[in-house]
């Protein structure tokens, strides 16, 4: 039973990964960004939703409530941070947006307090069972939810003209705004679903540990990096892939490797192995 256990809290936690690295790696098979201040928008996710499932009791609105808002964030960051400057070398961007991720911790701790907030009834921590495995419910929706949101991006990019735009953006934006693609809107609309999926992450996340606070995306924005990396910049079913895969790793290190390393050198040490072994990544973007 332990190792199904550990299979299983792998899982879990690569959920969570894989949802906060599609987005990033969303926006950077867009625009060649390392969109670094994603963890902020996870983070910001988490507070909206303890926030929200306190004043109305109603976990499902809460998570709604933050997903629009926080896309709307990515959308506004894009505006003010990127759009000015996507004609610089890819640097720039990249240390602008390192110094939006450090500006939102610290306003997090100005606004919310240094000492992160809670739920004042925890929602969905009901045991249930499906086929002879026994979690809580808001660990089943967590890894619901993200194979959920990972097939409805697959289904956007391949068999809808929102697909076909973000294709054609990516291949030649000139090309595909002289057939009539918008490019602005098409990028618009990738950082708010990225930033709407980091919410998604965000919200889980404070309900599996019950607490949010102002440093809680600087593990996942350093491990959400390495992952869309080992994943092949930009592909989103190896960005899956290797988000689940670490957090397997991570799983079974915490227990055979406990002696030796904590949880995330675990994961560390296995992906500068991995990407010293292939360092394209799992899968090469097509």
């Amino acid at each position: 039973m332990l190792f199904l256990d550990l299979l299983i809290q792998g899982l879990l936690q690569g959920s969570i990964y894989g949802l906060i690295a599609v987005g990033l790696t969303l926006v950077y098979g867009l625009l060649r960004i390392l969109h670094v201040a994603h963890a902020g928008l996870f983070t910001l996710g988490g507070y909206i939703c303890v926030i929200v499932t306190n004043q109305t009791s109603s976990f499902l609105l809460a998570v709604l409530t933050s997903m629009i808002l926080v896309g709307l964030a990515g959308m506004i960051i894009y505006r003010i941070c990127y759009q000015p400057i996507l004609d610089q070398p890819p640097f720039v961007p990249l240390i602008a947006s390192i110094g939006l991720f450090i500006a939102m911790e610290e306003l997090f701790r100005i606004f919310f307090g240094a000492y992160g907030l809670s739920f004042t009834e925890l929602p969905l921590q009901e045991p249930l069972a499906l086929m002879q495995i026994n979690l809580k419910q808001a660990e089943w929706i967590t890894i619901a939810s993200s194979v959920g949101f990972v097939a409805m991006l697959a289904f956007l990019a391949n068999r809808t003209k929102l697909g076909l735009a973000w294709k054609a953006t990516v291949t030649d934006p000139e090309i595909a705004s002289s057939f009539g693609v918008n490019i602005i809107q098409v990028r618009y609309l990738n950082f708010f679903i990225g930033s709407s999926l980091a919410a998604v992450s965000g919200c889980m996340m404070a309900v599996l540990n019950n607490l949010v606070e102002p440093t809680m995306g600087s593990v996942p924005s350093y491990k959400m990096l390495a992952i869309i990396v080992l994943g092949g910049l930009g592909n989103v079913r190896g960005t899956l892939i290797a988000a689940v895969l670490l957090g397997i790793i991570e799983s079974y290190g915490t227990i055979y490797l406990d002696d030796l390393l904590d949880r995330d050198s675990i994961a560390f040490v296995f992906l500068i192995i991995a990407l010293m072994i292939r360092p394209q990544g799992l899968f090469q973007r097509h």
